[in-house]
């Protein structure tokens, strides 16, 4: 399945200049939820009943590891596993009374351990890999994870329009639509943007995410009855910050977790691609494990299911899919041996469309979308300034008058909306002829006029007119 994926600027980076578009589960109780400032990973485990896993699956896990990646220190293999070598030396202790592994070296120094698997541990990693070739960190057990989600929670953020404003400055929107996504993103409640095709929709939902605060754990993988499921994604999340603490020490009491990632919240976009079945989890069978659907990868934070209407199922197949996660905040999902499990739906599920929302779904389920924003025209003013940052980003030199030009002969005259869009399109079209000319771009009425043509091809295409100064044939 193909995701766009959207990265936040962090503290180190700048925000995103002005672009031209509006701009554009287990039943056990919720924790207490984690401030953003105290977002952190747990304690590491001390102990392997600590970690909330299967004995069987942490002693293969280990001999996978041994056998496929040909680690044997205690120190590499505690890294690669995310556990402690304290925790590790305890599985050892189980592996060597069943003869599965022993002790080929050992330094002075704590954790200075090397083990290698004999003849019965290799042909028993060799069993279990042929069941299962995940070979990754430890994974967490579904309960571990639903806590967590629920404690860093999306409902813990509160955007307030002093914030909004600060946040999104540089981006172009009427007072009104600002005031509704700023409530809207405090709701807790799917969010349908609906507008005409290049208003910017997509835009503004990715900008709404430079309003998500707070980093959040997650785990590279979950257990779920004994099955893996992978987690983390390096293409959707992105770690906050380097671990920090100690890690080449045998003792667990100063460690955190380190199956877990902090990362900042997620961001995921999926368009046209998406179908009900990649809602599902994914079984790989010829790996034995899992892949998280991107719902699951986007809890605690952002999902836009963008262009609603064009994917291959129709809307209202698609939104019935999610009718209890949206009602309930938490989603079910099967194993393919037809368990079920319950996960947390904890995202700010947005989507958009170019649809009226009555051709969307029916009024029944539209009652459970909250916020039905609609998002259309700018302002004059706004669509000045968008043109105005358009030609600077792409070296264009701007002048009022050609921007009147702009408004008054085309938008006016052929009653075209100004949608926020068009300045962006029609300025690189500018900047690429300039380019091809061999001269410097400017925003004329000539090269807005060769631009306009060719984006909204006004031209009349057909058969090249007959010649008429040829002279008459003649029989001899």
């Amino acid at each position: 399945m193909s995701m766009r994926v959207i990265h936040l600027p962090t503290s180190v980076e700048e925000a995103p200049e002005s672009s031209g578009a509006p701009m554009q589960h287990a039943a056990a109780k919720a924790p207490t939820q984690l401030s953003h400032s105290q977002a952190e990973l747990p304690p590491a485990p001390r102990h392997p009943q600590d970690t909330g896993l299967p004995v069987l699956l942490l002693t293969e896990l280990l001999l996978k590891v041994m056998h496929q990646h040909g680690l044997q220190h205690l120190q590499e293999l505690s890294q690669h596993l995310k556990l402690g070598p304290a925790l590790l030396e305890e599985v050892f202790l189980h592996l060597r009374k069943e003869m599965l592994a022993e002790v080929r070296l050992r330094g002075v120094l704590d954790g200075d351990v090397t083990y290698e698997l004999t003849h019965a541990g290799r042909a028993r990693a060799a069993d279990a890999l042929a069941r299962n070739l995940y070979s990754g960190p430890a994974p967490v057990p579904i309960g571990a994870y639903a806590d967590r989600v629920r404690a860093q929670s999306v409902s813990g953020m509160s955007v307030t329009k002093d914030r909004l404003e600060q946040v999104l400055a540089d981006v172009a929107m009427s007072a009104e639509l600002r005031d509704q996504l700023g409530a809207a993103m405090n709701s807790q409640r799917a969010i349908l943007l609906y507008g005409p095709p290049g208003a910017g929709k997509t835009f503004l939902c990715e900008q709404m995410a430079r309003l998500l605060t707070g980093d959040v754990a997650v785990p590279y993988a979950v257990e779920v009855g004994g099955e893996i499921i992978r987690v983390f994604d390096p293409l959707v999340h992105r770690p906050a910050r380097a671990r920090e603490g100690p890690r080449l020490t045998i003792d667990n009491r100063q460690r955190t977790d380190e199956r877990w990632v902090l990362c900042e919240r997620p961001v995921i976009v999926t368009g046209g691609e998406l179908t009900l079945e990649m809602l599902d989890l994914v079984f790989d069978p010829r790996a034995g494990y899992y892949q998280a659907p991107p719902h699951f990868k986007a809890n605690n934070g952002l999902f836009l299911v963008d262009d609603l209407g064009r994917q291959l199922i129709t809307p209202r197949q698609l939104l019935n899919r999610w009718l209890v996660p949206m009602e309930q905040h938490h989603d079910y999902l099967m194993l393919r041996n037809g368990t079920k499990f319950r996960i947390p739906f904890d995202t700010l599920l947005f989507f958009s469309t170019n649809l009226a929302p009555d051709e969307v779904a029916d009024e029944a389920f539209l009652r459970r979308i909250s916020y039905k924003l609609h998002v259309g025209e700018v302002g004059i003013d706004d669509y000045r300034r968008i043109t105005r940052d358009a030609c600077g980003a792409c070296a264009v030199r701007y002048t009022d008058a050609a921007f009147e030009h702009l408004v008054q002969h085309y938008h006016v005259r052929l009653s075209r909306p100004l949608l926020a869009c068009y300045p962006r399109d029609l300025v690189s079209q500018i900047a690429d002829y300039a380019r091809y000319l061999g001269r410097p771009a400017a925003l004329d009425a000539e090269m807005l006029d060769w631009a306009w043509h060719n984006y909204f091809t006004s031209r009349v295409v057909g058969v090249a007119p007959r010649r008429t100064d040829r002279a008459p044939e003649t029989t001899p």
